[in-house]
């Protein structure tokens, strides 16, 4: 039972920069803007959410840190590619790469520090329930943020009129445009939206994972925020069920090298990223009704004057 409940702990903390970071892409890709850039905003909220929370002594201020720095970060991209309409896939690369050197630049003279992780919850009575007490009443803030954010997007995306505008921004520009919706002024909210997420899932790395920072601790973990929006076909109840699949996938691999199974421990490293790989073939190939992605993903769009 205690390993059990080990494992489920884990791995929601493995699945909830995952969620967030997620999240805010789906938002983001649902506007029309294909943002590459997720990794390089995780990395520099990481540095910036460490650096708050150490010069602080706040969890909480480390973490609006994370999200002030992701926000800015994606107004770069929101300007090159929503302002100068310069290619979106080419802008969220070089984003990716501005951020890994931003980050090492700011916690530079933070590498090596340690701070107090995130305080969970604990409720006398409740979070002393074998199996499922720590599990729903245990748990720091972040994780119960992120469920509140994945159903809180999916009722703005499905049950709110500016959802609604948002998606049709996303599915046709043009026509969004022709309605008298301002589209660019929507997808740069979109963006930033996005952008503080990400920040904000990669805040959570230092000050709840792991209570240190250390250069590129973000491990990939913005690119796999991407592929599970494709996971998702743009759903946000099929990225709850992707999130933790994959955060599962990342623990059972450590814990598979602990109970030392005969299997070189390079390759259970990468055993993420390959189910990331394997799970992107296996939708492209099942899905036989044309792409459920936003027409207009990717898209560049200048309005007319």
């Amino acid at each position: 039972m205690e390993l059990v409940e080990a494992i489920i702990l884990a791995v929601l903390a493995a699945s909830t920069p995952l969620l967030i970071a997620a999240t805010g892409e789906l938002v983001t890709e649902r506007s029309g803007v294909l943002n590459l850039g997720v990794e390089g905003m995780m990395i520099v909220g990481a540095a910036c959410g460490f650096a708050g929370a150490w010069l602080t002594g706040s969890t909480f201020i480390g973490a609006l840190f994370g999200i002030v720095a992701g926000t800015l970060v994606s107004l770069i991209f929101a300007l090159m590619t929503l302002g100068l309409a310069v290619n979106q896939v080419a802008t969220g690369l070089a984003l990716t790469i501005l951020g890994i050197g931003l980050s090492g630049l700011i916690g530079a003279g933070f590498v090596g520090e340690r701070i107090t992780p995130a305080v969970h919850l604990a409720i006398p009575g409740l979070t002393e329930i074998p199996l499922i007490g720590r599990v729903l009443f245990g748990e720091d803030g972040f994780v119960y943020f992120s469920v509140a954010l994945i159903v809180g997007v999916w009722w703005f995306l499905h049950r709110t009129r500016a959802g609604l505008i948002l998606r049709a921004c996303g599915d046709n520009h043009v026509s969004a445009h022709a309605l008298g919706y301002p589209v660019l002024r929507i997808r740069t909210f979109a963006v930033m939206f996005g952008g503080a997420c990400a920040g904000l899932a990669g805040a959570y790395l230092p000050l709840a994972y792991t209570p240190f920072f250390i250069p590129g601790m973000t491990a990939g973990r913005g690119w796999i925020a991407l592929a599970l929006v494709v996971f998702s076909s743009w759903r946000p109840g099929r990225l709850v069920v992707g999130a933790y699949l994959f955060g599962a996938v990342t623990i059972l691999q450590l814990h598979a090298q602990g109970w030392g199974v005969g299997i070189p421990s390079q390759f259970m490293s990468a055993l993420p990223y390959l189910a990331t790989v394997i799970v992107l073939v296996l939708l492209s190939r099942a899905r036989t009704g044309g792409s459920s992605a936003p027409a207009a993903l990717g898209t560049v769009f200048v309005p007319d004057r």
